[in-house]
């Protein structure tokens, strides 16, 4: 992470070394500054200072080494636990399939998000609640 956080300084002084050459361009081809693509490269650099800068409290806030900041490390050391998921559950693709009918009835037809939304809450209780019913019960 802390070389994430330096690449991020390195990125937001170019922007304000890039910057500066752009306003010296501008003024030498117009005469004038050209304001837009100023503040836009301005606010590049800007949001290049705070990633690097949210980066490097994020590393002093953890207390330790990650395991991708160390070279000797293996692939498994940072292999963190991310929850249970059934492997067999039909219900996020019916959940997928119903936001899509869901967005194309907001281009098409809004009628068509009235049914999607019907279908939407029954894929939601269907995949919170599988696990009280049937082979898996709890």
């Amino acid at each position: 992470m802390r070389a994430n956080r330096n690449v991020f300084w390195i990125l937001a002084g170019f922007f304000l070394l890039a910057d500066a050459v752009y306003i010296f361009w501008s003024l030498v081809s117009y005469g004038e500054v050209e304001w837009v693509g100023t503040i836009g490269i301005a606010l590049a650099a800007i949001l290049g200072g705070f990633i690097a800068f949210y980066l490097g409290r994020v590393h002093s806030a953890q207390g330790g080494e990650l395991p991708e900041d160390v070279l000797t490390s293996n692939i498994d050391d940072g292999d963190p636990e991310m929850g249970f998921y059934s492997p067999w559950s039909w219900w996020p693709i019916i959940l997928g399939g119903a936001l899509a009918i869901f967005v194309t009835g907001l281009a098409i037809g809004t009628w068509i998000s009235f049914i999607a939304v019907g279908l939407i809450l029954i894929a939601i209780v269907g995949w919170v609640y599988e696990y009280y019913r049937g082979f898996f019960a709890r």
